[in-house]
């Protein structure tokens, strides 16, 4: 963050938002129809851009990395005066099962991806894992979207009051605790840097009352919000932006997949796309020095030199 902070000269911000990081837990009573449920997308748009007009700026950079890309995105459609650019790090945007195998319409394909993957047994071990993941999540939003009205209604119900049974929080559980360190190491490409210095930082969050409540709210809101045919997929809104956005992948992301997230970068309007090389799922981690540079070039071609760039990043977040 300190190299940034000389690169944009202005300040740089993280912040952590319910169901993730330090943030507390608040008990939810689980009323979908309530808009001020805090583990929903909106409650977290709303709290970016309250954040923002906390700062007394007018504008700021919104940067997102996976799953807080959407909210950087929903940010910018919420407000896109407040919104300066957008920085997209991994964004899990579209959804890889549903991707057909081989195609390479939007860059590298998904079998030579696979191929380019580092060799370590535990990958097919947890690339088994995610693909049961990736596979039973498409199935529910398969079954969600091929219904509609009241029948969609009512499955979707009766999904969410599996997921709010103690059922569904004792799954949360054991899956944190039998892959929550294994998805940690595959989310690098060098899983021997991952030390226990790094695992301490990811596996903090978990002793926070109330956090697998959290992530299974996080997680139905989701749900609810895929369901809903009032609300327009913001995968299906990409084209509509028209701030500077950056893009970044690792080229050896096993969660978003290189060529997933360039399928991000083609839909955006004159969007950069950079890929960082020997990285995971956090390009930002794994080589910060070079992440930073790519940030830089980036900021240096969208609005110039420091000192021009003093009245545009007043904050960036």
């Amino acid at each position: 963050m300190h190299p940034l902070v000389r690169i944009a000269s202005a300040k740089v911000l993280a912040f952590d938002r319910p169901a993730f990081g330090l943030t507390s837990r608040t008990d939810w009573s689980g009323d979908d129809t309530n808009p001020l449920n805090p583990y929903s997308m909106a409650f977290s748009v709303m709290a970016t851009l309250a954040f923002i007009d906390q700062l007394g700026t007018n504008k700021a950079i919104l940067v997102g990395h996976s799953a807080g890309c959407l909210v950087a995105v929903d940010g910018y459609f919420e407000a896109p005066e407040r919104v300066a650019a957008l920085v997209l790090v991994a964004p899990a945007i579209f959804v890889p099962v549903f991707r057909r195998k081989g195609v390479k319409e939007y860059g590298v394909g998904e079998q030579e991806w696979q191929k380019r993957m580092p060799k370590n047994p535990l990958n097919r071990i947890w690339g088994g894992f995610l693909e049961l993941c990736l596979r039973i999540a498409g199935f529910l939003m398969n079954m969600i979207m091929a219904i509609g009205g009241t029948v969609r209604s009512l499955y979707c119900k009766a999904v969410v009051s599996v997921l709010r049974s103690s059922v569904g929080v004792m799954l949360v559980r054991l899956i944190m605790d039998k892959f929550g360190i294994l998805a940690v190491r595959n989310a690098w490409y060098d899983s021997s840097k991952v030390t226990d210095h790094v695992i301490q930082g990811y596996t903090k969050p978990l002793r926070s009352r109330g956090w697998e409540m959290a992530l299974l709210e996080y997680t139905i809101s989701m749900i609810m919000d895929s369901a809903s045919t009032s609300k327009v997929p913001v995968s299906e809104r990409l084209s509509e932006i028209s701030c500077p956005v950056l893009v970044v992948s690792g080229d050896t992301d096993r969660l978003v997949p290189r060529w997933n997230t360039e399928r991000v970068a083609r839909a955006i309007p004159g969007a950069a796309f950079e890929v960082i090389k020997n990285s995971g799922h956090l390009p930002q981690e794994e080589q910060p020095e070079e992440f930073v540079c790519v940030v830089e070039r980036f900021l240096r071609k969208a609005f110039g030199k420091p000192s021009e760039q003093e009245q545009v990043f007043q904050a960036a977040v």
